[in-house]
């Protein structure tokens, strides 16, 4: 059964080698016809399922998490930034958020095709673009949407990296829309590690698991020159102790 359980959990990852990619490299199906099949309903229901049953299993600690909801409710508004290695554990919690109507930025590409129809179904509203394609107006929209509801996420070193690396994204967004950035980190005592990019972690099942949120960072308004640099790279030295890159 832990078997099968992961081996579902490893198509969440499909930036690795997954069954469907497979298919397509040796020809017994057609590029669209991939796509359709990873994007349509019955399949987005069934991971998104997945995911739900499977981080049932997680022997699950939320840390820190109620400062910067009572800032939500009191008006306030907030950012939530993670590393694209950790946010898999946070999913299935994540829902709780959805009374929010939160914004979350994600790439145009297959995965980010994906990866929006699961989030959707969290309750998680999603603006598609990325630093390649389509960044400028997925920006704008998390903006207004941010301004308007209190509360959106964002990954900071997505959609490909480089792990670790903090990129502009999060202090465009966060300084537009006058939000505290919150980082939060996930660790488990028993987890797999992929061999990707971002040596995305998959708790194994009944890991004990804990989801930790850092302290509200507000940064002042950018107005000199070098205040964005300056503010990307404090953010990156606050987050970056709690990634793992190392190859076992």
């Amino acid at each position: 059964m832990f078997i099968l359980l992961t081996l579902a959990g490893c198509l969440w990852q499909l930036n690795q080698v997954s069954v469907i990619q497979g298919l397509g490299k040796r020809g017994s199906m057609s590029k669209k016809l991939k796509f359709a099949i990873i994007t349509s309903k019955p399949f987005l229901s069934f991971i998104y399922w997945f995911i739900r049953i499977y981080s049932a299993t997680f022997r699950l600690t939320v840390e820190n998490e109620d400062r910067w909801l009572d800032h939500i409710d009191n008006g306030g508004r907030v950012l939530l930034c993670a590393w694209h290695q950790q946010f898999f554990s946070a999913i299935r919690h994540f829902k709780k958020y959805s009374k929010y109507e939160p914004g979350l930025m994600i790439s145009r590409s297959t995965d980010g095709e994906f990866i929006a129809g699961v989030a959707n179904r969290t309750g998680w509203y999603t603006m598609r673009g990325s630093s390649s394609k389509g960044g400028r107006s997925a920006l704008s929209r998390m903006i207004l949407k941010l301004k308007e509801t209190g509360l959106a996420a964002h990954i900071v070193d997505g959609p490909r990296g480089p792990a670790g690396i903090v990129k502009p994204g999060v202090i465009r967004l966060a300084s537009a829309a006058n939000a505290a950035i919150v980082p939060f980190y996930a660790s488990a005592d028993r987890v797999w590690y992929f061999r990707s990019w971002d040596r995305f972690m998959l708790p194994k099942p009944f890991a004990r698991v804990t989801l930790r949120f850092g302290d509200m960072i507000s940064y002042p308004t950018l107005e000199a020159k070098g205040d964005f640099e300056h503010q990307r790279i404090s953010l990156q030295k606050i987050m970056r102790p709690s990634i793992h890159l190392e190859t076992p």
